[in-house]
Formats: structure tokens, C-alpha cells, sequence
């Protein structure tokens, strides 16, 4: 069997990114690899086992699969899903964390809420709302310290880590 001149394994042997080029003409599979390649996955190849997948990586393949079925003529409807993600951005090059910003911002403008557990600071500094969590890790943390806009928690001058990195983060993204 021959996809497009390919073997099935020459199929699998490509990147998404490669992929969503050489599907484009295809409804049922295109939208899903170009979302692959937006949420910064697009080196993956499609053949890659799942055990070799980082934490990151999994998640944002579980991301794309929601998207992909909630995309316009999806069965579910649009808005209103509660989306968690642990730390999406590890690993990512920033190209492709803004890639994934745009995203969850895609998610938040249709309505849906997402909660991301994040140390990345693009990413804090584009969120809506920012929990901050302290003083420190483990026993000693776990209480909120700072809240709100990330300009009004970059403020908070007692009790967080967060606020006088972000604070300078802030700066030096409008200089």
C-alpha cells in the first residue's frame, strides 16, 4: 500500500510538520497535523511510539486530540471545558511555547478555562489570572502568596519568589 508515492513506513518516518504539507489536501487529517504543529510538536514523528513521549509532549498530544474534535463542525460544541495542564512547555524552543500560547489562548477566547501549572515566564506573563504558591516547595509552601494580573503579582514586594523575577521579566519585555 502507497500514500502519496510513500510506503506506509515512509508515512510514519515523517515529522508532523512535514505531514500536515503533504496532507493538506486531505479534510479528515489535515486540521489535526496543522494543530500538531501549533502546539509545538511539530518534530514528532508519526510513528513515534508513546512510551517515548515526555510528559510535556503527552499532554500536548491529549490537547490536540480535544482540540481536534472540538474544532468548528466537531461534536462537542464549543466552550466551556476545563483544561489542566502540568508544565506544557518543558522542553519546548521558544518558538514553539509561543506557538502553544496562542493556543491556549485560542482555548480561553471560545470560552473554555485553562489552568496551567507553569515556571516559564512567557507563559505567566500571559496569563489572565496567576496564582502564586509559597513561600517555598514542599512543607513549606502550598499557601497563596500573591494573586492576580501578572503586573499586580510582579507588585507583591513580601512572601513570594515570583513576584521580583517576573517583575524584572515585565521590564525588560517592554524595553
Amino acid at each position: 500500500m502507497r500514500v502519496h508515492d510513500r510506503s506506509v513506513a515512509a508515512v510514519l518516518a515523517l515529522d508532523a510538520a512535514a505531514a500536515a504539507e503533504v496532507f493538506a489536501a486531505h479534510p479528515r487529517i489535515a486540521p489535526t497535523l496543522r494543530l500538531l504543529v501549533e502546539v509545538g510538536l511539530g518534530y514528532l514523528q508519526l510513528g513515534q511510539p508513546s512510551p517515548t513521549l515526555s510528559g510535556g509532549e503527552a499532554q500536548r498530544i491529549k490537547l490536540v486530540a480535544e482540540l481536534a474534535k472540538r474544532a468548528p463542525g466537531g461534536a462537542a460544541g464549543a466552550g466551556g471545558t476545563l483544561y489542566v495542564l502540568d508544565e506544557p512547555t518543558i522542553g519546548l524552543h521558544m518558538a514553539d511555547v509561543d506557538r502553544l500560547t496562542r493556543v491556549l489562548h485560542r482555548l480561553a477566547d471560545r470560552g473554555d478555562t485553562v489552568v496551567v501549572v507553569e515556571h516559564n515566564l512567557d507563559v505567566i506573563a500571559e496569563a489572565d489570572h496567576v496564582i502564586d504558591l509559597g513561600p517555598d516547595a514542599g512543607e513549606a509552601g502550598g499557601r497563596v502568596v500573591a494573586e492576580g494580573p501578572p503586573p499586580q503579582v510582579a507588585a507583591v514586594r513580601r512572601g513570594s519568589r515570583t513576584a521580583p523575577v517576573l517583575a524584572r521579566f515585565l521590564r525588560e519585555r517592554a524595553a
